[in-house]
């Protein structure tokens, strides 16, 4: 019996995927189809290398498009979005067992991928005062930044660091996209990571409501020494861009 068009687009894809155990339909032309499987890895490989070239780089071509078949033959992507096929490789990652000789790749990929994600990102500005009291009223984070933590030194990792074992303390970082565009990292503190974290998880606590509970939660004093500080910590937020600023006040119900 003839094969019907479906299967026949079944095969086809299943043979694109993982040439080596799909055999091709047998009405296609070999080389016909030798075009149509280059053209198929070339681009996906091409796609990924942009999204992380310091995984590419790092793990070689050999072991890189090893990689990169392994997510064309295991990997069922739910978009056909070329912007999200970053997001479809680390669902891949996280699917996979660690690589004894990469055991970093899961994050790796993430803070590369974090970066594509800020410089795309069109999500608006919530409601703000920009000038607004950071202590009285709720501090608004910007959708342009991320306080990220991360098991290994995913900044530091490339072609002359490739470490085995993750360092006792984690890695703290900041990424952030300023005005003209360009993405920016920067090492946080245990306490200013943890400050970005609790005003995401919080966002109806007042500047100061923040500062009592993350003393509360550090075991310390919230003196004025402290709240002097964390007021400091908040205007540098908004000095960078991270902070917004304060919520707006809500208006009144009419009578």
């Amino acid at each position: 019996m003839a094969e019907s068009l479906r299967e026949m687009q079944m095969r086809f894809a299943a043979h694109l995927r993982d040439p080596l155990q799909q055999p091709a339909p047998a009405s296609i032309d070999y080389t016909r189809m030798q075009v149509y499987r280059e053209l198929y890895f070339n681009n996906i490989q091409s796609l990924l290398a942009a999204n992380f070239p310091v995984i590419t780089r790092t793990l070689g071509e050999s072991r890189w498009q090893q990689l990169v078949r392994g997510f064309c033959r295991e990997h069922r992507a739910r978009t056909p979005l070329f912007p999200e096929i970053g997001q479809e490789f680390i669902a891949f990652l996280d699917s996979q067992p660690v690589d004894p000789q990469a055991p970093w790749l899961l994050e790796l990929a993430h803070y590369e991928w974090i970066e594509l994600a800020l410089k795309i990102s069109d999500e608006p500005l919530p409601a703000h005062d920009p000038g607004g009291d950071l202590l009285a009223a709720s501090p608004v984070c910007s959708p342009s930044c991320r306080a990220l933590a991360y098991q290994w030194p995913v900044h530091r990792i490339g072609l002359e660091y490739q470490p085995s074992e993750p360092p006792l303390q984690p890695t703290l970082l900041l990424a952030r996209r300023e005005a003209h565009g360009n993405i920016v990292f920067s090492e946080l503190s245990p306490m200013l990571y943890r400050l970005l974290e609790r005003l995401e998880q919080f966002p109806e606590l007042s500047g100061l409501e923040q500062l009592l509970e993350l003393a509360a939660e550090a075991g310390t004093a919230a003196d004025a020494v402290f709240v002097s500080n964390g007021a400091a910590m908040l205007q540098q937020l908004r000095d960078k861009g991270c902070l917004l600023g304060a919520s707006t006040p809500s208006l009144a119900p009419q009578a």
